[in-house]
């Protein structure tokens, strides 16, 4: 029997959206209280198997360590659940009197969560967490390379969501994960947002699917030891956030940058932390192992110790080397270690001053990780301040390992293994994306002010002066003022169509139209006259036609009648106003 993974693939997706589109619909009646109840149990859940879903993801992929998996997954358990369990999403978020605004929240339905290879438990646990506090369900679509631990996460959420009383099918993985079946994933009808993590061409994706989606970018991230800083912590910092999980999070220091002042200090404090400083031909080797050709990274050796490069390349270091450290004398494609690198491999630059390394540092950025992160470790807070003003990224980590720091570990961003880069980085957001990115907010909005105030009664802007001192007063008005009322309305009229370059056709019928022949008075008529054809106005305000309702009579109005909306709103339900379709001459 042949058979073909992608259409398998393809149907599995649908099925399991159209089960979690069910599922939400369920799930979005739920309370505050009801879903605390699950978060909580889903969080303690993925907490108890922290280290079991480490060893199977290093196992599985072949990427990172797995102390480190532990500490990201268990960042995905406590530190999301500590950050969101008082989070209110459900009802009445917020309420201004003041502006007369009720704030509502709204899941956005099904969460299309496509997951990475590199840190394939740890996203899956804070995905699903951050989607089920917002009421949504949620379907994951793994790496092929790391879909057994990936779903692994959802079937142990899972089956505790349930016991809290979750329903069923609210938390879906795709077993046959193939990009046709991520495709269908994230362009089903049902789907209601995308959280894409991965590589450049599945966020690529993710945005053209024509759904909304919070996709990240690549980060090439620089770390600036500015000449007041800590030289040992700083350097340690440095060192530690390269290697941690053997720098498979995009936020981990690509390279360091410094001043001439410090350089014997910075090497000996790499030399004292695990690093092997590559002479330019071992560094153009390094190079060749991890930067293909085509000037991507070889995934055959992201997430590997530094170790196992350097033996790939042809080295030989000592076995204690944690990370390998090259000179780099410039930044673009004919420096290949100046990219992002996904490996505990560090390009080192020393500069003159404060302003070069502030230009070494945007080129970085520039260079490959527009709107991600960097990091500066100084003790001048001005200095600090001008590197966060200047730099083009979104997470700026002061005197932190940028790894540990961005994704909150050792600050207080919120934790989050989605971190957006903002337009800079061709991203919706540039936030670390957490439950209220996954919730849309309706208003409830009390009128502050009439409608009528807006333009003094009027239906069109002021023409002048004389306009804007008239107030519209919708009451009160007798018809003893019929007259005068008629004829300001008329002048205004004519002032207003002037100022808009409009010759009007005919005589205004509210004021009295001059006769160019003077004729003498009629005698009086033997009999008496017939009644004379309805009147047709050429304007009709809302006044007018308040006084015709409380007289019980009609107005009629021609093709050339000047309604006012609110005179049409209000004539609408009472029937006053009468068309004449023929009339062209008659004026009252």
């Amino acid at each position: 029997m042949v058979r073909d993974d992608d259409l398998l693939s393809v149907q599995e997706a649908r099925d399991l959206v159209e089960k979690a589109y069910q599922a939400a619909r369920q799930f979005r009646a739920f309370s505050q209280e009801q879903v605390d109840a699950v978060i909580d149990a889903m969080a303690a859940a993925a907490d108890a198997s922290a280290e079991t879903l480490a060893q199977e993801a290093v196992q599985e992929t072949g990427y990172g360590v797995v102390a480190d998996k532990i500490i990201k997954n268990r960042l995905g358990s406590r530190g999301v659940y500590q950050a969101i369990r008082g989070m209110k999403t459900v009802g009445i978020l917020r309420e201004d009197s003041q502006a007369g605004i009720v704030e509502i929240a709204e899941p956005v339905g099904v969460v299309a969560a496509v997951l990475p290879t590199t840190n394939p438990t740890s996203t899956a646990i804070y995905k699903i967490l951050i989607s089920l506090k917002g009421r949504n369900a949620i379907v994951l679509s793994p790496h092929p390379n790391a879909f057994n631990c990936t779903c692994h996460v959802a079937d142990i959420m899972y089956q505790a969501a349930r016991q809290a009383g979750a329903p069923e099918h609210v938390i879906g993985c795709i077993r046959r994960p193939t990009l046709p079946g991520t495709q269908e994933l994230m362009k089903h009808r049902r789907t209601g947002v995308i959280l894409s993590t991965g590589g450049t061409g599945i966020v690529r994706a993710a945005y053209s699917s024509g759904k909304p989606a919070y996709g990240v970018g690549p980060g090439n991230v620089p770390a600036l030891l500015e000449k007041t800083c800590d030289v040992k912590k700083a350097v340690a910092d440095v060192v530690a956030g390269t290697t941690f999980d053997n720098g498979t999070l995009c936020s981990s220091e690509q390279a360091l940058v410094t001043c001439e002042a410090l350089r014997e200090q910075v090497l000996i404090e790499l030399a004292a932390n695990g690093a092997y400083l590559l002479n330019e031909q071992e560094a153009a080797a390094v190079a060749r192992v991890l930067i293909t050709p085509n000037f991507t990274v070889n995934a055959k050796f992201v997430g590997k110790a530094a170790t196992v490069i350097a033996q790939a390349a042809g080295l030989s270091v000592p076995p204690q080397t944690r990370v390998l450290v090259a000179n780099v004398a410039g930044v673009g494609r004919e420096y290949p270690l100046s990219a992002e690198k996904l490996s505990p491999v560090l390009a080192l630059y020393f500069v003159k001053d404060f302003a070069e390394a502030l230009d070494r540092c945007e080129s970085l950025l520039r260079f490959g990780g527009m709107g991600h992160t960097c990091s500066i470790h100084s003790k001048d807070e001005a200095r600090i301040r001008e590197y966060g003003l200047r730099m083009p990224a979104f997470r700026v980590v002061v005197n932190s390992p940028s790894t540990h720091g961005s994704v909150g570990l050792t600050t207080g961003l919120f934790p989050a293994m989605t971190l957006g880069c903002g337009a800079l980085g061709g991203n919706v957001t540039g936030d670390n994306v957490g439950p209220m990115h996954l919730i849309n907010i309706k208003r409830i909005a009390y009128e502050k002010r009439t409608a009528a105030s807006l333009s003094g009664g009027a239906s069109a802007p002021a023409p002048s002066s004389q306009l804007s001192a008239i107030s519209y007063q919708p009451a009160a008005v007798s018809s003893s003022a019929l007259t005068p009322d008629k004829q300001t309305i008329s002048r205004i009229v004519q002032e207003f169509m002037a100022h808009k370059g409009v010759t009007p056709s005919a005589p205004s019928a509210l004021a009295p139209a001059p006769s160019p022949i003077p004729h003498p008075p009629s005698p009086a008529p033997a009999v008496p006259p017939q009644a004379p054809p309805p009147a047709v106005v050429d304007f009709v305000s809302e006044s007018d036609v308040r006084i015709a309702i409380n007289k019980q009579e009609k107005i009629h109005i021609g093709p050339r009648t000047i309604v006012t909306p609110a005179a049409r709103d209000l004539a609408g339900g009472n029937d006053v106003l009468v068309m004449h379709h023929s009339a062209t001459s008659k004026r009252n």
